[in-house]
């Protein structure tokens, strides 16, 4: 059975033609960064005295009707429809199906047309019709299908209609609000990292998308920076930065950002007014900062009990600060922020990116931009000893209290176990410059609080119960061991 490639033709008398322009007046657009918007659309009306039916077309195809609110002074709300039904070919032959419609066929020889009055019988994978006495199946050599008017309930736009009770007639202003799926947007940080100067150059972009249906013209603009409640709650867990692991030196900031905020979120509104149209990516430019402190880091985390037999590459990590002071100065919403450096002839060339959550002002940030091609780091569990109960508690004392009698002491055997493990990291820089390698042992504490670090190499520093960090300076062309002893648990 061949696809229905019909070309669908209606007289113009019945059919209302298509304004050119929308019907849209004075809108706003609050956009949020999940799924979301606010559209408020103020139009000009003249509202008859008593119930009336007035339609609005062009708003969101995506509009979520149960939020419509209408304010329009002297009249109220008696019901809404929207009619989500829109006219597109597949749904006009849909509609069709049981109704008289004429088939237009060109002789392809002579180019003769002939007309004939068919019925549609169905429309599912294809369009089968009666002619006469027989029974066709439209292909694509079909015929053009010319219908007698436009079947009730589809609309050419998105139109939310609505029964008005009036009570003062007259010229007004009907404002018109709702919220609608289908917006979105997210930014896009461009930094560009010299490191011998140790500074960075950061543009912020601001990527919307319309993906709503309906194009929305000069309409003022703001952008929130948060994830507002829909009723839908979300439990899983919410790691910093979208689920990217943490590197050491991440530090949410205390500082309040010069921004306009909404509640507990940021506001971001685009300048004068823009058209918003729809299947339509647009970007808007909202920071702009030049010779922010910046450093680059080398980390590499090892995980419990885990040897390799072969070197791996360290994380490279950039370091900078969202603060007024030595930073950005400004708060950063969720995003992508990728890298750029320039190479030995000035091009600015891409090194890597990662991604932040929303980063209050004076925050610190460590983002892996990707791995180190000549610094490498080999972990070796070196051996396991159980340590002897000697050098441990071999007992616990316990009160005692039973309903009725004096308190009373316990003594029982309860010899804890501890395992000594030595491990070594062999970090190794084959540049031509001296580095420094943080290397972070997790796995530590498993819940038990009493882990210990009776001997290393290089003093670390006990990054939480669960990982300790260490800054290994390895020289140029050269390499560094550090070699640690846990007593554990497990």
């Amino acid at each position: 059975m061949g696809l229905v490639l019909a070309v669908a033709t209606i007289p113009a008398a019945a059919i209302a033609q298509p304004a050119t322009t929308s019907a849209q007046g004075d809108v706003s657009l609050t956009i949020y960064n999940n799924d979301l918007a606010l559209v408020q659309d103020v139009r000009q009306m003249s509202l008859p005295l008593g119930r009336t039916r007035q339609e609005f077309p062009d708003v969101s195809a995506a509009i979520r009707p149960e939020t419509v609110t209408l304010n329009a002074g002297g009249t109220g709300i008696v019901e809404q429809n929207f009619d989500y039904d829109l006219l597109t070919p597949a749904k006009l032959m849909d509609k069709a199906v049981g109704q008289t419609v004429t088939l237009v066929r060109t002789n392809p020889a002579t180019g003769v047309e002939t007309r004939e009055a068919a019925t549609i019988l169905a429309n599912n994978g294809g369009t089968v019709v009666r002619v006469g006495d027989r029974i066709e199946v439209l292909n694509e050599y079909g015929a053009r299908v010319i219908f007698p008017s436009l079947p009730a309930g589809l609309r050419a736009r998105p139109t939310l209609s609505v029964t008005l009770d009036t009570t003062t007639p007259g010229a007004r202003p009907v404002s018109l609000s709702y919220l609608s799926r289908g917006f979105g947007w997210k930014a896009d940080y461009v930094a560009l990292f010299d490191e011998t100067a140790g500074k960075i150059d950061v543009q912020g972009w601001i990527t919307l998308n319309n993906n709503s249906g309906t194009t929305f013209d000069k309409a003022k603009v703001l952008l929130v920076a948060g994830s507002v409640g829909d009723g839908a709650q979300n439990y899983a867990a919410q790691n910093y930065g979208g689920g990217r692991r943490v590197m050491p030196g991440n530090r949410m900031g205390t500082q309040s950002a010069n921004r306009e905020s909404l509640g507990d979120f940021y506001v971001y509104p685009i300048t004068g007014r823009t058209t918003v149209a729809n299947a339509q990516q647009k970007q808007v430019s909202f920071l702009d900062v030049a010779g922010a402190p910046a450093t680059k880091a080398y980390h590499f985390r090892n995980g419990w009990l885990s040897s390799q037999t072969e070197p791996q590459s360290a994380d490279t990590v950039l370091r900078f600060s969202t603060a007024r002071e030595a930073g950005l100065g400004d708060a950063l919403p969720a995003g992508t922020v990728r890298v750029y450096m320039r190479d030995a002839r000035g091009q600015p060339q891409f090194i890597g990116e990662n991604g932040i959550g929303h980063t209050p002002m004076g925050s610190s940030l460590a983002l892996k931009t990707g791995e180190a091609f000549d610094v490498k780091v080999q972990p070796v569990l070196e051996k396991r000893d159980r340590i002897d109960s000697g050098e441990w508690e071999r007992s616990v004392r316990y009160r005692v209290t039973m309903p009725g009698k004096a308190p009373s002491e316990v003594t029982v055997e309860a010899e804890k176990v501890f395992w000594r493990t030595t491990m070594t990291y062999k970090v190794t820089n084959a540049k031509a410059t001296p580095v420094t390698v943080e290397v972070v042992q997790g796995g530590l504490d498993n819940w038990w609080h009493d882990t210990r670090v009776p001997s290393e190499s290089i003093k670390g520093e006990q990054r939480s119960a669960d990982e300790r960090i260490w800054q290994v300076p390895v020289p140029a062309n050269g390499e560094t061991t550090l070699t640690v002893q846990f007593d554990t648990r497990y």
